[in-house]
């Protein structure tokens, strides 16, 4: 006998012009007119995150319609790599072309939650285009790889304020995907997929022969 599944829910596809609309397609920096461009995308239940090729991250909160700009101080460059994230608190980690990660601890309006805008910086370990980010499902831990396959561990600690970061594997490729969950980190780079067990600092390798 066949079992029965869940109902299938059939949904229409179609462009967000909500969200696009409130995206700037050009912006004027001195006598120069700069194209955006939409560089990363991560979504949940709660928010739409796009990064731009200007620095620029605009969150969009789907519960009040609402759209939120962030950025990073300093040199203009794109962003290459969102994650979002939701826990006790709301969190997004951002990675930039130069290296730079950061993680913007949002403001909620819900009882005993954050109330003001923090940001955590990932110190300057990378050096190259991030590609790769996950959380732990807590948010005390976030992992960050780049295209010259370092990877970074980052241990935040949200009460103090505090975000310490270490280089905790190197591959020869560009890392390409990371997942996290129960102390094991799943790696994928352009030449292999690893699994890291960050307690014993031990590597496994999935399957035994290199991508082409």
């Amino acid at each position: 006998m066949a079992s029965v599944g869940s109902p299938v829910i059939f949904k229409e596809f179609c462009p967000l012009y909500y969200l696009l609309n409130a995206i700037p397609t050009k912006i004027q920096k001195g006598f120069r007119s700069i194209v955006v461009y939409l560089t990363a995308l991560d979504t949940n239940g709660d928010y739409i995150a796009v990064g731009s090729s200007i620095g620029m991250l605009y969150l969009y909160c789907r519960h009040l319609n609402q759209m939120k700009k962030y950025n990073f101080e300093g040199r203009c460059e794109s962003i290459t790599f969102v994650k979002l994230l939701s826990c006790f608190d709301d969190l997004v980690a951002v990675g930039t072309a130069s290296g730079r990660v950061a993680v913007f601890q949002l403001v909620s309006s819900l009882p005993g939650r954050n109330k003001q805008l923090r940001r955590f910086d990932v110190a300057g370990i990378h050096k190259s285009s991030i590609t790769a980010l996950a959380w732990s499902p807590n948010g005390m831990k976030l992992f960050s790889g780049d295209d010259k396959g370092k990877i970074v561990y980052s241990a935040l600690d949200l009460d103090q304020g505090i975000c310490n970061s270490s280089l905790v594997l190197e591959e020869p490729s560009s890392i390409v995907q990371l997942d996290y969950n129960q102390k094991v980190l799943l790696v994928s780079t352009l030449q292999r997929t690893l699994l890291f067990y960050t307690e014993e600092k031990s590597v496994n390798q999935v399957g035994t022969q290199p991508r082409k």
